[in-house]
């Protein structure tokens, strides 16, 4: 994992904008969406920025923009100071790596939990005779129980799932963590038990994390910093403890509002 000073930004998104053009068909004109616009964000290292905004404002097209697998019209995103675009796949999973929404279709069906978590250290040939060692000591660091290493997904509950999507996310020990609304598809118990595990990680390996999602109370307990999303743009970007204590934009407040219920 990279040794550099704390304070040295893990994560630069710099005025990324992006626009899709649909051409339309019959009885329907061409036309276009700006899902972002001039989008500008730093994550320090050991950092958890909570990303946060409605349904279609932008944040998941941001997510893959970060991770390399969208392309911004404009603007660029760094880690770890390089250009995610000028990394090739194994250097950009060794630096970051992604944690979906849903674990069921985040997993090869046909992978025992002890392949999957094998596959990306065959990838970038870690040592082999490690191999093992290291499988058993992720699945022990996320809880999941050795005794079900040779299960496959469609035997596993929801919760397990995503334990071991978060083990093949952390094998190859990366320093920034994408988790794109990684417990929203999950029971109300079991996401506590994710969130915690989530900070427990991220205190023991160091990690970096971008967390989105619409749950403001999810991200109130995880995040230091806060974005809030607004039609594609950021309308509001401060500490945790500012944004929930005193929101400045209207935006802000309406969510806080809608999710904030008095005692």
């Amino acid at each position: 994992m990279n040794l550099a000073p704390a304070n040295d930004p893990i994560l630069e998104i710099r005025h990324v904008s992006r626009t899709y053009k649909f051409n339309g068909g019959l009885m329907k004109p061409a036309h276009s969406v700006k899902a972002l616009q001039d989008v500008s964000i730093s994550i320090e290292r050991g950092q958890t920025l909570g990303l946060v905004g409605e349904s279609g404002c932008g944040k998941s097209t941001l997510a893959s923009i970060m991770l390399g697998l969208n392309k911004p019209d404009s603007g660029e995103v760094l880690v770890d100071g390089k250009p995610v675009l000028s990394l090739g796949p194994l250097q950009r999973s060794q630096l970051i790596q992604p944690v979906f929404q849903d674990p069921y279709s985040s997993l090869n069906p046909a992978f025992s939990v002890y392949d999957t978590l094998m596959q990306p250290l065959r990838i970038h040939r870690s040592e082999a005779q490690d191999r093992p060692r290291r499988i058993m000591d992720m699945l022990d660091k996320v809880g999941f129980p050795r005794q079900l290493a040779n299960a496959r997904p469609g035997e596993l509950s929801g919760g397990q799932c995503q334990r071991v999507a978060i083990a093949r996310a952390l094998i190859l020990n990366p320093p920034l963590l994408i988790c794109d609304e990684p417990t929203s598809a999950l029971d109300v118990s079991v996401q506590a038990q994710v969130i915690n595990l989530l900070l427990d990680l991220k205190r023991e390996f160091g990690l970096s994390m971008v967390f989105i999602s619409h749950n403001l109370a999810v991200v109130e307990h995880l995040a230091d910093k806060v974005c809030v999303m607004y039609r594609g743009q950021i309308a509001e970007e401060a500490s945790r403890e500012a944004l929930f204590a005193n929101p400045q934009h209207a935006y802000t407040k309406e969510l806080l509002s809608a999710t904030l219920l008095p005692v």
